[in-house]
């Protein structure tokens, strides 16, 4: 199964006889909460999921979005009307990276059936409604470790033997500037990989014969294994999201820069990719 699906796919799908569940998980980084624009308009049926309050853990030691206690992840999604076989659908406002971490997250909980809104909601073309659906509760129980997982160890010894990309931008990648966390740069031998780039201008990702390319183009067919980090776990999802459009398995750190730059113990490269 394509872990993607078209517009088109979807609202077909919706109106099928085993209609998706539907999740809305706009957010921004350091922007307004994405709940008033849900009220406002979203996909019939959609449920409202809060990345910050439910998709994620309080920021601390382990990063700025740390993963959530699963059996309180478990909970929302059994609120939104998730059932261990239920297909389900995640779409955010169009960049990508909160609907690839709910993605993930249900995903390495054990979810089999789930996929993202390609292009989030601007690729929408049907009607939208403001009503807030009470879907009938879902029998899903979360089983951690369906996909696999980096902590900080892990991700330094990964750098070394395998690929580690970074999925930040260039400029924090390099250490050139550092908005959010203790201390601009990179894990040591980490290969910059900014997220930006995995996607077209409309939102919606590359082709995959173009993302092999890419991937190829960064190491990724010369490594026995390909990890991910981004700064806080949520745009790295996205880019394992596009690594398995690509056909490559990847794992997440998910701890990622936020969680090894605040341990001054870590060590922190600057400068340009070596590649």
């Amino acid at each position: 199964m394509k872990p993607i699906i078209t517009a088109s796919e979807c609202a077909s799908e919706s109106a099928g006889p085993r209609p998706p569940v539907l999740l809305d998980v706009r957010w921004q980084l350091g922007g307004p909460h994405g709940r008033p624009d849900y009220e406002a308009g979203h996909i019939p049926g959609a449920v409202f999921v809060d990345l910050d309050a439910e998709l994620a853990g309080p920021a601390g030691s382990g990063g700025r979005h740390p993963l959530p206690d699963p059996e309180e992840f478990g909970a929302v999604m059994r609120r939104a009307g998730v059932s261990r076989d239920t297909p389900v659908v995640v779409y955010d406002g169009g960049q990508g990276w909160a609907a690839a971490r709910a993605w993930w997250l249900l995903r390495w909980t054990g979810h089999t059936d789930v996929r993202v809104l390609d292009g989030g909601l601007a690729a929408w073309q049907g009607d939208r409604e403001t009503d807030v659906p009470t879907p009938t509760e879902g029998d899903f129980r979360p089983a951690p470790g369906a996909l696999p997982l980096l902590d900080a160890d892990g991700a330094a010894a990964l750098a070394r033997s395998g690929l580690l990309l970074d999925a930040r931008a260039a400029e924090r990648y390099r250490g050139d500037v550092e908005p959010i966390d203790r201390v601009g740069g990179h894990i040591p031998g980490a290969v910059s990989a900014p997220t930006s780039e995995n996607t077209g201008d409309d939102g919606r990702f590359l082709s995959a014969p173009s993302l092999a390319a890419r991937f190829k183009g960064l190491g990724a067919d010369r490594a026995s294994e390909v990890g991910v980090y981004c700064g806080s776990g949520v745009s790295g999802a996205h880019e394992v999201l596009a690594l398995a459009v690509a056909g490559i398995p990847a794992t997440l750190y998910a701890g990622s820069w936020s969680e090894w730059s605040a341990d001054e113990s870590r060590p922190v490269a600057k400068g340009p990719d070596p590649q």
